[in-house]
Parts: structure tokens; sequence; C-alpha cells
């Protein structure tokens, strides 16, 4: 079966959508150049929202416990203080499983979107904070999921074909995907070649970061489609809400992060190191 979308329908928010863009690329590029507290900020204040959108989707009865575990979790970062951070994801983990109303799928649920809507801006905050070119790094991926993205949108609505995962996000092709994963090797090719690397390192990079991408997005899309819901919220037009909006960025910065800190000389294969 192909994309269901009628082709007069497919790109009916790309106005939308650009709209949207023009101000968060700009703020996410400011907030990942300055670092520090200006990202902690960002960052908490994107954590907020999200979990204030997961409270809504998945029922959870306090909203606003949920945000200020995951407002106080980012903010803690540029404190430098493992334990401390640390304890507050305990304490919000432990806090909202205990007072989530219902059996254990409801608690679950709220300890789960907990560290879901606070781990992604975590991480890319500790991206951006590691002990390699952390400003760098962070551009360099925002990037290629950005072009992952448009891609997937541009080849995935314009030329339509076998959808992707239709159980999870029927509107996502094989196209699509193909066609962000090729972005995203050619993104790779001109990044090897700004850091002067082995064109291999950088384009291997890039296919890794597509497809870690769209995972983190049909990921979210299948949570969504197990309550139930269409969007995560309405705050971003064309976009639904921020959830909706970072998924990918998100998941690309947990791995990224987790894959540096694993393999210690990955950076310096990428140009990247401090």
């Amino acid at each position: 079966m192909g994309d269901w979308t009628p082709r007069e329908l497919r790109f009916s928010n790309l106005g939308l959508r650009l709209m949207s863009a023009a101000v968060l690329i700009p703020l996410a590029i400011g907030g990942v150049w300055l670092g520090n507290w200006v990202l902690a900020v960002l960052c908490a204040a994107g954590a907020g929202i999200m979990a204030w959108e997961w409270s809504g989707i998945s029922g959870f009865p306090r909203p606003a416990a949920m945000i200020a575990f995951a407002v106080a979790a980012c903010l803690s970062l540029p404190l430098h203080t493992p334990l401390l951070t640390s304890g507050i994801f305990a304490a919000g983990f432990s806090f909202l499983a205990l007072v989530a109303k219902g059996g254990g799928r409801a608690r679950g649920a709220a300890a789960f979107g907990f560290l879901y809507v606070s781990l992604m801006p975590a991480a890319l905050w500790l991206l951006r904070d590691g002990p390699w070119e952390g400003r760098s790094a962070a551009l360099y991926f925002m990037s290629f999921v950005w072009a992952s993205d448009a891609a997937a949108y541009f080849t995935g609505r314009g030329l339509g074909g076998p959808r992707l995962l239709p159980s999870e996000s029927p509107n996502k092709t094989w196209s699509g995907a193909i066609g962000a994963v090729i972005a995203c090797a050619l993104c790779g090719l001109a990044a090897a070649d700004i850091e002067r690397v082995p064109f291999i390192n950088w384009v291997l990079a890039g296919i890794a970061i597509s497809v870690v991408a769209q995972v983190g997005d049909l990921f979210e899309s299948g949570l969504k489609r197990r309550f139930k819901v269409k969007d995560s919220g309405s705050l971003l037009p064309g976009h639904g809400g921020v959830l909706d909006r970072v998924d990918g960025l998100g998941a690309v910065s947990v791995f990224a992060v987790l894959l540096f800190e694993l393999v210690q000389g990955l950076p310096a294969q990428l140009g990247l190191q401090s």
C-alpha cells in the first residue's frame, strides 16, 4: 500500500512548518552556540513543555509535579554535580510513579514519561558540554537531523510509495526514509571536508544519525498511537507539539553521548577532539 495522503494535500502544511522552523532553528542554534546556562534554560523550558504534553496524552493527573522535576533536572546540569542530577532523576521517577492514579500501566507511563521528556534535552546539553568539541558536535548533529527530517518530508510527500511502518506511523514512506538517509550521507561528505577527516567516517555517521532520528520519530509515533492521540500538542503550527518536533534530535543526542563516552576515539575520528 502507498501513502494514503491525497497528492493535493501532501504539502498543505508546508507554510506553517516553515514558519515554525524560522523561529525554532535560530533559537536552537543560538542556545547551542552559547551553551552552559543559556542552553540549560532552553533545555529546561523544552523539558517542561514536553512534560506538560506527556501528562496530557497519558492522562497523568499532576502535570505540575512532572514539569517541576523535568525543569529541575535540566537546570542542575550546569552545576556539574552528577550526584544532584542523579538524585533529581531518581526522586522524580519514584515520586511520579507513586502519585500516578491507576494500576501498574499508569505508574509506568508516568515514570517512563518523565525520563523520556527529561533525558532528551539533558542529552543535548551533555553533548554540547562533553570533553570533545561539543559546540561543533551539537551543531553538526542538529543540522543532520534537520536535513533528515526535511528530506524525509519532501521525498516522502513528493514520491509517495509504500508505507514504512503503517502500524505505527501511516504517513511515513520508504521513499522518505531512503531520501533522509541519502541526504545525511551527503551532509557527511560536507562535514568530512570541513573537518579534514576520511569521508567514510562522516558518511557512516550521517547514515547512523538519520536512522536513529527516524527510529526516534517512529518510537514517539508508536507511543502516541497507544494513547490514541495524533499529536502530542498544538503549540507548534504545522508540527504539533514540542515532543513531535524534537523526538528525532533527542534520540540522536542520547545515542551520541552514550557512543562518545563508550568509544573514546570516536570524536577524534570525526575531527571533534577537544
